[in-house]
């Protein structure tokens, strides 16, 4: 485990068109395709952010100013999804995150990465709560989920935070 200054060193910068390479690589990498399924779509979000998909937020996390992972969020309204009757609530947002490079799992980046995303959406004034829904076999995800203060929904399966 990375001690706390060292996390410190982590920085969530908006993601631009010279960083699609590393993140296509990510997205074919083992660890990574197995829970980013349909990187086309992935790939077709990031390129078209200034556009299309302006709604959504896009992170590249660097730490030491070397990319490590892609991270992202979102207000739930400005999506087609239903997140199991919270975006009709209103306030809802949701994350995204990858640690694309091997050598930087299991090392804490993903919790600051999450804490980062959480700090940012804290900064929208219609924010109440922040949704996520992994894979349930995505134990790791999960885990840290729950580390960072997220409660599981059972009923819906999705992890909520009131902020």
């Amino acid at each position: 485990m990375y001690m706390q200054e060292e996390m410190s060193m982590l920085n969530l910068r908006t993601m631009n068109a010279e960083d699609l390479p590393v993140f296509k690589k990510w997205l074919r990498m083992p660890h990574v395709a197995k829970w980013y399924h349909e990187p086309l779509d992935w790939i077709e979000e990031v390129e078209k952010q200034d556009s299309a998909f302006c709604w959504i937020h896009h992170f590249i996390a660097e730490y030491e100013n070397k990319p490590i992972g892609f991270c992202q969020y979102y207000a739930c309204k400005d999506s087609d999804e239903l997140w199991g009757g919270y975006t009709e609530m209103g306030g809802s947002y949701s994350v995204d995150y990858m640690i694309g490079e091997l050598d930087c799992i299991r090392k804490g980046f993903g919790k600051e990465i999450v804490k980062q995303l959480i700090e940012k959406i804290r900064c929208h004034g219609d924010a109440e709560r922040i949704v996520v829904q992994p894979e349930q076999e995505n134990a790791a995800s999960c885990g840290l989920l729950l580390s960072c203060g997220f409660v599981l929904n059972t009923e819906n399966d999705i992890y909520v935070m009131t902020i």
